[in-house]
């Protein structure tokens, strides 16, 4: 049965809190996924299953010592709950021991199995179809820019709360998609403001600017076109005291890559190896064909050979402010090419070469 993180609740109401053999959470959101497990282990704890093993699965994991744990007498519960833990896609050989192993659990125990979203491949295989048979998928979808204050109006709704879209948006825009922040907001909103309808500017006074930016922040947003959040990523990183080599490698890695697609692209190669090799997918993938639409080989170049600047500016070979140099860097890649021009005037002549 495959279920989303809505729906999991009325699942295991009708099972009467007892969950299935397994139940595999698939979510790119850690927020989402851990209330759902946590749903789960509220049930199986209720159910009787008092007792549980955690499994964390790294390339030194052996499918083995988890069948040998399912396999062993407990001394201290007769039911428990066994989870497992992945930090990157479910690997073959420990999917098809999940599928010879799971039908053959005894009652007494219960498996619940943690990771990222799965993909079409891992949805397909045969394995994966035998264990899902035996219980509960549940794929909890990420939850974009776009659905954002959607899902904060839902949480507001919770705590007998509601907010007009203008104040929903703001709300967003603060937490800048960070799902932990949103839930903090929210939890505090409903300490500080009484229930019903939220005044706007009652909730700008209450919230704070808690948005928190990585490399890849920026990365994703340049890639994405989105130049105004690419701006105040650039900004919040930069007042965050981040380090620029960092940042920098994470944007120059992405402007590598796409200059390879863009290479396979136009010489008529495919360009899903490319993407594959730098471990491009999802979402991600789709970001990097919206970029190789709206830049070309010649663009991409003087990218890079900005970002060799910039990398020269950090280390002191080269007079210049490194961070200006790193926006501009990102500028363009998010496709603002006149003004990342105007931030490194030493590239212009460059770009009229380059069209």
């Amino acid at each position: 049965m495959i279920l989303s993180d809505a729906t999991l609740p009325r699942a295991l109401e009708r099972a009467r809190g007892v969950p299935p053999p397994v139940v595999w959470i698939a979510s790119d959101e850690p927020l989402l996924g851990l209330e759902s497990a946590d749903l789960v282990r509220a049930s199986a704890r209720a159910a009787g299953f008092d007792e549980r093993s955690v499994f964390h699965v790294d390339r030194y994991f052996r499918p083995e010592v988890l069948m040998q744990e399912a396999g062993a007498l407990s001394l201290f519960a007769s039911r428990r709950l066994l989870e497992l833990r992945l930090t990157g896609k479910a690997a073959k050989e420990l999917g098809e021991s999940l599928a010879e192993s799971v039908p053959r659990l005894p009652d007494d125990i219960r498996l619940l199995v943690t990771g990222p979203r799965l993909d079409k491949a891992a949805k397909s295989a045969a394995w994966f179809g035998r264990v899902e048979q035996a219980g509960w998928l549940v794929e909890i979808p990420v939850v974009e820019r776009d659905r954002l204050p959607r899902w904060i109006g839902e949480r507001l709704q919770r705590g007998g709360q509601q907010a007009d879209p203008p104040t929903l948006q703001l709300i967003a825009e603060r937490v800048e998609g960070n799902l932990l922040a949103a839930k903090q907001e929210v939890a505090k909103l409903g300490l500080l403001l009484p229930q019903g309808k939220l005044e706007f500017e009652a909730v700008r006074a209450a919230v704070l600017d808690v948005a928190r930016w990585d490399a890849f922040d920026l990365v994703d947003a340049a890639l994405s076109g989105d130049v105004d959040r690419a701006m105040r990523c650039a900004a919040g990183l930069r007042a965050e005291g981040a380090a620029v080599p960092l940042v920098l490698w994470a944007v120059a890695e992405a402007v590598r890559t796409l200059g390879r697609m863009v290479g396979a692209r136009d010489a008529g190669r495919p360009v899903a190896p490319v993407l594959a090799q730098a471990r491009v997918w999802g979402d991600k993938e789709r970001a990097y064909h919206a970029a190789a639409r709206r830049l070309d080989a010649p663009r991409l170049r003087l990218l890079l050979r900005a970002c060799g600047r910039a990398d020269r500016m950090t280390k002191g070979v080269l007079a210049g402010d490194d961070w200006q140099a790193l926006e501009a860097i990102a500028l363009g890649l998010a496709g603002a090419a006149s003004l990342a021009l105007a931030c490194d005037p030493a590239l212009v002549a460059d770009a009229a070469d380059a069209g």
